[in-house]
């Protein structure tokens, strides 16, 4: 079966939007040659119990799907104390890049995750991604922005993973009421990275032996979109804690 196309919507490069589903996450990276030891799973309940049970760790970094308006009840008052992002180099704390593809945020949330997480141990050597991030660590937000916006490589990844989800894949002309955003903690200290917004969001430092899903982690991640999700009554969210494996990891 052909992979499906992006298409051109009001001037802009726009994909089908992904799930935010552990087997399309695992198969997105295996288009992107991202190490097989990058590994996904549901957290279906933020109860201590239920986390302690699950063993999800440690935990290096989360992906946040949420509908729309609960999105913006946790987000739109923050966004706008976030001044634009002017940084680059190998120096910067986490690699940050605008979204400029339409409906592209799922990859974008990964791509923010492997690119940052543990010095991007987890893109495989002498692969395209790894070129492609080679690239991009030096170049300024718009040109970041472009290399990603122009890379047919990223476009084929994800245009096949997204057309392979459990439920029927939408136009990329269809309408997308969820965002994807990710959280990432380097050096104990917690960065939301989410290419809509104007740059990257410190969020806090863990204490020693806390990881992104301890109570410390959920109170510097995904509590504001459960709260918020509770207080607009809306339920359509999802989170995913990413694990990784350092014996397949870059060396």
């Amino acid at each position: 079966m052909p992979v499906p196309q992006a298409e051109i919507v009001d001037g802009v490069k726009t994909f089908i939007p992904l799930e935010n589903n552990p087997e399309i996450l695992k198969l997105l990276c295996e288009n992107l040659h991202i190490s097989p030891g990058l590994n996904f799973h549901d957290i279906i309940s933020t109860a201590p119990e239920f986390l302690q049970e699950c063993h999800f760790q440690p935990c290096h970094a989360l992906i946040v799907l949420a509908q729309n308006p609960i999105y913006e009840a946790a987000r739109s008052q923050v966004e706008l104390t976030i001044p634009e992002y002017k940084g680059s180099g190998p120096t910067e704390p986490v690699v940050w890049m605008k979204q400029t593809i339409g409906h592209a945020c799922g990859l974008m949330a990964l791509l923010h995750i492997v690119f940052s997480l543990h010095g991007g141990r987890y893109v495989l050597p002498n692969t395209e991604l790894s070129a492609l991030r080679q690239q991009a660590i030096p170049l300024a937000p718009e040109e970041r922005a472009q290399l990603l916006y122009d890379s047919g490589f990223l476009e084929e990844a994800h245009m096949d993973a997204a057309s392979r989800g459990s439920s029927r894949a939408p136009s990329p002309r269809d309408d997308n009421h969820h965002h994807f955003l990710a959280f990432v903690q380097k050096d104990r200290e917690v960065w939301e990275l989410n290419g809509g917004m104007n740059g990257p969001l410190f969020r806090g430092v863990l204490g020693q032996g806390e990881d992104l899903l301890s109570e410390r982690g959920l109170e510097l991640t995904a509590k504001d979109f459960l709260v918020a999700a509770e207080q607009t009554g809306c339920s359509e969210m999802s989170i995913v804690a990413v694990t990784g494996d350092d014996h397949f990891a870059q060396t």
